[in-house]
Order: structure tokens, then C-alpha cells, then sequence
């Protein structure tokens, strides 16, 4: 069984809207009316049957992709990407994280399938290739919308005020579940970037935070992004704790972070005030409540994200 309902797909398909500012948008979710039971097991069926003929798809990027993705996102341009949006101000529940350097986290920047420069969050993660990267994935294409993806994909850990202390990495591939491809279902991605320029993988030069599945909902969780939201727009790391509870298939924590803190992760037994503790990533910011937001919304990660970080992780 696909682990978002069907009824909240069909919502999703029909209702949701994006901030359409430079592409920076967090998906907006709304309460939904459950489905008539057979339209139900419909949509349930085809989603399943969908998953399990080829769960996973990849893009890929060329050695040449890869160069010039790395030559566009100059300190420049990243400037004025940041500058281009301003989605008001940063709301009471997000605060500017002032813990212990995460090296791990950094803004994903790339070029959307519109055309626009624009950014997200991610997050380096243990990994068996020393590589891969987590985050949202509608940060890599449009969900229900198979051909349009993004390019000129670059991570930058631990991002602050324009530093780039540990460089940018350039990413080889990206893994998300075949169902937000074709249904919008499991907003989940799992990245795989090259090394660095000294030839060294990404987690042998900021660690990786591990990454755990089927965990129980309903324990505290820090969520992180780079919200462009004023006064940070993007420059700084903000985070919003909360206790997780489901909520529409998924799992909810209250939260105000929007546009750019997409793909940013949910880290629990983590002390959001010192930057100590496991950090154990249980999901990824995915969707909001409204457009003035007071929820954020993440999946459950469940056996289809588990099949997504495998395909990158072996990759």
C-alpha cells in the first residue's frame, strides 16, 4: 500500500497550489473528505501496481552537466537568488538555529523545471557510498509530471551568509518513488553527488546523519530549512521543534518554515539549542497547511523512502 492515502493524492491533484515565487514552494495541503470506498481501492490498486512494477526513478546527470552546474551557481548568482524572494516575515514558531555547526545540512540549489534559479534544503546521511543526500522530492521534479525535472542540481553544507566552508558538490543522480513521478504520492528524494575538488566523498568531509525507517510517530522532532522568509531569505539555517502526529496519511509537527526550507530534515533525539545528539533523520519538510503556515507536514518514511535512499546509497 502506497504510504500517503489515496484521498489525500486526489486532494493534492485537484486542490493544491504552490508560493510560485522563483519555484521556491513548499506543496500546500489541506484537509481532505475521505473517498467513497471503491474509488478508494481504485486509486489504491493502481498505485500499487504502479510502485510495484518499478518503484524507484533516476535522473541522471552527465560529467558535463555536472561541470557546468557547478560553474553557474557562482557566489553571484546565489546572491541574487536569495534576493529574488521574499515570502514575508519569518514567522513566531520558526527561530534562527544557533547551535553547533550542522555540517550536514545545506542549501540544494538548482534551476527548476520552469526555468527559475531557486533552492531547497537538504541533508547529508550515512550512507554505504559516503554520497547521498536526502530531501524533498519535489525539490528534484514536479510531482504527476514525469518529464518535468530540475537541473544544475549543487549542495553546499552547512551554508551561512553566502560562506561555503566544506565547498559544493554537484549532483551525479537523483532517486524518487516512481509514485510521486506518475501520483504525487511519497514526497521523498535521495541524492547521490560526486566528490568533492579534492576527490573526497561528501561524508567523509561533513558526516552523514542516519537515517531511520518505520520509526513510530509521535516523538520530538527539530525541523530545519532555509526559509525565504525575512530578514534570513535563505542566508541562514532556521528550525522549529515540535512533537510529531499524524495528520492525512502523514505525520505533522507545528510549524512555520515555508519556500526554501523544502527537503530540510527532520531530526530527532537532537537538541535543537546545542546541535548535540544523534540527529536521527525520521522525514523532511514536504508540505504546508496554508499560505500563512502553522503546520508542517512530512512522510512516514516507510518501505517505498527506504527502496529511494537504497537505490542512492548502492549507487
Amino acid at each position: 500500500m502506497p504510504e500517503t492515502s489515496p484521498s489525500l493524492f486526489r486532494s493534492l491533484r485537484g486542490r493544491v497550489t504552490g508560493l510560485a515565487v522563483a519555484g521556491t514552494a513548499l506543496a500546500l495541503l489541506a484537509p481532505v473528505p475521505a473517498m467513497a470506498a471503491g474509488a478508494q481501492a481504485g486509486a489504491t490498486a493502481a498505485a500499487t501496481a504502479t510502485a510495484t512494477a518499478d518503484p524507484v526513478s533516476v535522473l541522471t546527470y552527465t560529467t558535463k552537466e555536472r561541470r557546468e552546474a557547478l560553474a553557474y551557481w557562482t557566489t553571484a548568482r546565489i546572491k541574487a537568488v536569495g534576493k529574488s524572494v521574499d515570502l514575508g516575515p519569518t514567522g513566531p514558531k520558526a527561530k534562527p538555529y544557533k547551535g553547533a555547526t550542522l555540517k550536514t545540512v545545506g542549501r540544494l540549489f538548482f534551476v527548476n523545471a520552469r526555468g527559475a534559479d531557486t533552492w531547497c534544503t537538504a541533508t547529508a546521511v550515512k550512507s554505504a557510498n559516503r554520497s547521498a543526500v536526502m530531501t524533498a522530492a519535489h525539490c528534484v521534479r514536479m510531482g504527476s509530471s514525469p518529464g518535468n525535472t530540475n537541473t544544475s542540481m549543487v549542495f553546499v553544507p552547512a551554508y551561512y551568509k553566502g560562506k561555503q566552508p566544506y565547498g559544493a558538490f554537484a549532483v551525479r543522480s537523483a532517486a524518487t518513488p516512481r509514485t510521486w513521478e506518475n501520483d504525487s504520492l511519497n514526497d521523498i528524494s535521495a541524492l547521490v553527488v560526486d566528490a568533492d575538488k579534492k576527490g573526497r566523498e561528501l561524508t567523509d568531509v561533513v558526516g552523514g546523519q542516519p537515517v531511520s525507517f518505520d520509526r513510530a510517530v509521535g516523538g520530538t522532532v527539530t525541523a530545519l530549512g532555509y526559509s525565504a522568509t525575512r530578514p534570513q531569505l535563505g542566508e541562514e539555517l532556521l528550525r522549529c521543534v515540535g512533537t510529531t502526529k499524524r495528520e492525512h496519511g502523514t505525520q505533522m509537527i507545528p510549524c512555520d518554515l515555508t519556500g526554501g526550507a523544502s527537503g530540510g530534515p527532520w531530526l530527532a533525539d537532537f537538541d535543537a539549542t546545542t546541535g548535540k545528539g544523534k540527529g536521527v533523520l525520521v522525514s523532511v519538510n514536504a508540505s504546508l497547511d496554508s499560505l500563512e503556515p502553522t503546520k508542517m507536514y512530512g512522510e512516514v518514511l516507510r518501505s517505498t523512502a527506504k527502496k529511494v535512499y537504497d537505490k542512492a546509497q548502492k549507487s
